[in-house]
């Protein structure tokens, strides 16, 4: 409890600080923000007493332009990507988020992505708007579950994701978080220290396939994933 209390006590100041300190960086470059929220994340792991470990780098490509597709069983997996992933990526966020006022106006300046899902028409104009900003070489994490894990088990993909790796042609990069479930359940605002490891695996290439093909892609990278979370200690 005392950690969960140190945590939250440093971590709130900590954010607003990063906030406001950091939106000014945005109107010099979004690049700018986002390396600041890297530092931020950095600092919150610290803080959590929470170890980071990171592998599969060799199967990046520089320059290259993905979109990263990890499962979600905590909090702590944001902290744990923005930590472990190197260079420049965006978030695709559901756009609720981006109300909130000055965390919204960050994730906004930083160049993050929003995603209406209120209805149909909306939730394909943003998947087409994400689409081309990926074309034009941002890569972008997007969590194919859309929401945590209520129990740390790898829940079923939704196509959404999908579909736009296909609109914009770029790879898929399936990243599998193993630990961060014990560090900080969904149900429950407890923390505990612990290790949480990134795992970057092969890129899955979609240059050559259609939108008949996004049942396949799914089934791919959940496959993929989920053998990699098998394969953790």
């Amino acid at each position: 409890m005392i950690r969960t209390i140190f945590y939250f006590a440093t971590l709130i100041p900590w954010t607003l600080f990063v906030i406001v300190t950091g939106v000014p960086l945005s109107f010099i470059s979004p690049d700018y923000l986002h390396n600041y929220a890297r530092l931020w994340a950095r600092v919150g792991l610290l803080l959590a007493g929470v170890r980071l470990k990171v592998s599969g780098q060799e199967h990046l490509r520089a320059g290259q332009p993905v979109i990263y597709m990890s499962n979600h069983a905590s909090n702590f997996d944001i902290l744990a990507l923005f930590a472990g992933l190197p260079g420049q990526f965006r978030w695709l966020a559901k756009e609720e988020l981006f109300r909130i006022p000055l965390f919204g106006l960050a994730m906004r300046r930083a160049g993050y992505i929003p995603l209406d899902r209120s209805d149909r028409r909306k939730a394909l104009h943003s998947m087409t708007e994400a689409a081309k900003r990926i074309r034009d070489g941002a890569s972008v994490v997007i969590f194919p579950e859309g929401t945590r894990s209520a129990d740390g088990i790898l829940q079923p993909f939704k196509k959404g994701g999908f579909l736009i790796a296909l609109k914009a042609a770029v790879p898929v990069q399936p990243v599998a978080i193993s630990g961060s479930f014990a560090i900080m359940p969904k149900t429950s605002r407890r923390i505990h220290g612990g290790l949480i490891e990134v795992r970057i695996l092969p890129a899955i290439a979609t240059a050559e396939l259609t939108s008949a093909d996004t049942e396949k892609l799914l089934a791919t990278v959940q496959e993929r994933i989920a053998a990699a979370l098998e394969a953790c200690p």
